[in-house]
């Protein structure tokens, strides 16, 4: 079926909801009934062909007293669904009244299989049958869908001599026409689509982003997809159509299994029912949703490793209520999200609860194959706080830290901004893997594609434009190349690293006694009571006994007490106290750094190695930041001429004195 009989169904369909529902439903509801009849409408015309193969099944299994049908109902039906119920759609075009129609609708529907129940379930399809029973529009939704003049079946329509008069919808087609109605209901309500779509020209980029590197290595076999926010199922599907590509154009034979989480329902719903569409029953089932399965809090393939996963996930949306059923940052033991890292057995990369999307990143790390030569692929979409937000030895910069002396970072990607239908915020795709090539291994590639697009005729939302195939070759082409350029900038992975020093000074007190120690109580009447000042005598907090030696930058200094020489501790002043953040590749680490930095103006400064913190985080700005040149004084001489010539008796004007 050509391109324009497919767009001329999806003209139809998208016209009965004008025609049928407008005076019923606000158009931003119109989808809450058109996408599950058509759903709906395909199934039954797929089912037609062995619908009595199914009846007579039904019949035998219920005879013998059979519990658990689907399966083999499934295989009576020959496909991944079926319909055990008496009626087809066809057959009930022709009720007499309302009140028949309703019912024998209803039985219609419970007739479906199981994962098309979910579907409807999902969807909350039965809530809308009263309402367009009373107005009389359901059996006008039926007419209309199952019209001769359009043909939703994978069956050529034939004329009375044979001939073909409507060419059959294969599951390809009838997969392409459900997107596009998607996608135009999408645009009618962009701002609750974005939450739930992301558009094609991102997800083609990132799956190229994924499957490019590996591309002569991927060999005849099955791979496993995964999202673990799979929105509608557009990441999986254009990924899988990606990777079948690359594998035909080297002659590779594969297989490829789809698995999705979603916790929106209705989202969920256009998933799976997509899936079924396009002929993935085995697909459909391995996509599991509803409010119930969060991604973070209820996972759904615990046990699951994947080839290939792209996500991308909420941003900026509150996991709180996740949090609170996982125990709480304190009782959390989730294995995806406390781990063990260096000599931390129980690493926390738990974020703050009012952002949870690098724990969708985390989710995806624990799912990677470790057994495989190709290991796993990643392409994630993130805003720009996974980037920086949170300090040395928080949730967020542990993460990065896990990612990155894991060595899995491969490269991040800015994408241009305005790219997405419900936010103008910077955008970033994070590529990982944990089977670097040679030549990437401890490097991170960062890419600034933000001036490769072009413009939209039509704003989408807050989208006003796009990628093009030129632009998406060439952000993959500087990607491989893997070159320093105007565009591209490669760290080693040290580079995003620092210590948090915390530096302390100490508590200087007029009152205080410079040959002796204070207890913790008098140390705090002290600070309560006691004049500060800058030349006052340090309070003492211990004094250590002999062959203790001095280290200054450590807190352990040289004094006199009652005429002998001596090491003590001093009180650190709250007040004076501060921290620095030292780059991981400062020549000579953090002493040096003290000693360059901060004993110049403070020679009383020292350092708790105990309290230093590692952190890691990434700054696109300072990386491909350019500042604008100065103008010259002859062009700013030039212009402050200008604006004398310009206002040249306004003031005289002004005051009413021009012609005095």
């Amino acid at each position: 079926m050509s391109n324009g009989d497919l767009n001329w169904i999806a003209n139809y369909i998208w016209g009965i909801a004008d025609d049928v529902l407008r005076d019923l439903y606000v158009r931003g509801k119109y989808r809450d009934v058109i996408l599950p009849m058509t759903v709906l409408r395909r199934l039954d015309a797929v089912l037609e062909d062995g619908k009595q193969a199914v009846l007579d099944m039904k019949t035998a299994l219920d005879s013998s007293g059979v519990v658990e049908q689907d399966a083999a109902l499934r295989q009576a039906a020959g496909q991944a669904f079926y319909n055990a119920s008496q009626f087809a759609l066809r057959d009930l075009r022709a009720r007499a009244s309302r009140q028949r129609l309703e019912a024998d609708f209803r039985d219609w529907l419970d007739g479906f299989s199981p994962n098309v129940q979910d579907i409807l379930d999902s969807f909350e399809f039965r809530n809308q049958i009263p309402r367009l029973s009373r107005a009389d529009a359901l059996g006008t939704l039926i007419e209309k869908l199952t019209s001769p003049d359009i043909n939703l079946s994978p069956e050529p329509v034939l004329n009375a001599d044979g001939g073909k008069r409507l060419p059959g919808l294969d599951n390809h087609g009838m997969g392409t026409i459900f997107e596009e109605l998607v996608r135009r209901f999408n645009e009618e309500n962009n701002e609750e689509a974005g939450e739930h779509w992301t558009p094609r020209d991102a997800v083609r980029l990132m799956a190229k982003l994924v499957f490019l590197p590996v591309a002569d290595e991927i060999e005849s076999g099955t791979y496993l997809l995964y999202d673990g926010a799979c929105g509608t199922g557009g990441m999986l599907t254009v990924a899988e159509e990606t990777l079948q590509e690359i594998a035909d154009e080297r002659g590779k034979q594969v297989s490829t299994h789809l698995y999705g989480q979603e916790i929106n329902a209705e989202t969920y719903a256009i998933c799976k029912a997509d899936l079924l569409l396009k002929g993935e029953g085995e697909a459909a089932d391995n996509i599991v949703g509803g409010p119930e399965h969060s991604t973070l809090a209820n996972d759904a393939f615990p046990s699951r490793e994947f080839d290939f996963m792209l996500s991308n996930p909420p941003y900026g949306k509150s996991w709180k209520t996740d949090l609170e059923r996982m125990g709480g940052k304190k009782d959390m033991r989730d294995p995806r999200f406390v781990i063990e890292h260096g000599d931390d057995p129980e690493y926390s990369l738990v974020t703050r609860s009012s952002d949870g999307q690098m724990l969708f990143l985390a989710n995806k790390l624990s799912k990677m194959k470790q057994r495989t030569p190709l290991g796993s692929r990643i392409a994630e979409v993130h805003n720009g706080s996974s980037l920086f937000t949170g300090d040395a030895g928080q949730g967020e910069s542990n993460i990065r830290r896990w990612i990155i002396e894991n060595d899995w970072l491969e490269a991040i990607v800015a994408l241009p901004l305005n790219m997405f239908y419900n936010t103008g915020i910077a955008t970033y795709i994070w590529v990982l893997t944990n089977r670097k090539l040679a030549h990437r291994r401890g490097k991170v590639q960062l890419v600034d594609a933000t001036s490769w697009h072009r413009p939209l005729r039509k704003n989408l939302g807050k989208k006003n434009c796009e990628l093009g195939e030129a632009d998406i070759a060439r952000i993959c082409e500087t990607f491989l190349a893997f070159e320093e350029n105007e565009h591209s900038r490669i760290f080693d992975n040290a580079a995003f690293g620092y210590w948090k020093v915390t530096v302390e000074r100490p508590l200087r007190i007029e009152e205080a006694d410079p040959n002796r120690a204070y207890k913790a109580a008098e140390i705090k009447e002290l600070r309560e009571h006691g004049t500060r000042g800058e030349d006052a005598p340090p309070v003492i907090r211990k004094i250590h006994g002999r062959g203790t030696g001095t280290d200054p930058l450590r807190g352990l200094f040289e004094t006199t007490i009652g005429g002998s020489p001596a090491v003590v501790e001093y009180e650190p002043d709250t007040e004076l106290r501060d921290t620095e953040q030292i780059p991981l590749q400062e020549e000579g680490g953090i002493e040096a750094f003290l000693r360059r930095e901060v004993r110049p103006y403070a020679g009383d400064a020292w350092y708790r190695p105990d309290s230093v913190k590692i952190g890691y985080e990434i700054s696109f700005n300072r990386y491909f930041y350019k500042p604008q040149p100065m103008r010259t004084l002859e062009e700013i001489r030039a212009d402050i001429l200008a604006l004398e010539r310009e206002t040249e008796g306004l003031l005289g004007d002004i005051l009413g004195t021009a012609d005095a």
